[in-house]
């Protein structure tokens, strides 16, 4: 179930690199690295 649930965070993460266009770029980039980093601990440990 955590690899399912790290498959998930890091496919959110890769679609908010897809929608960049926000206006408080800071947020976007922060979202992005917490879904990116939960994401990779999920899936491969």
């Amino acid at each position: 179930m955590k690899r399912v649930i790290g498959f998930a965070l890091f496919c959110v993460a890769l679609g908010m690199v897809l929608a960049l266009i926000l206006p408080n770029m800071f947020v976007a980039v922060l979202c992005i690295i917490l879904c990116i980093l939960a994401g990779y601990n999920l899936f491969c440990c």
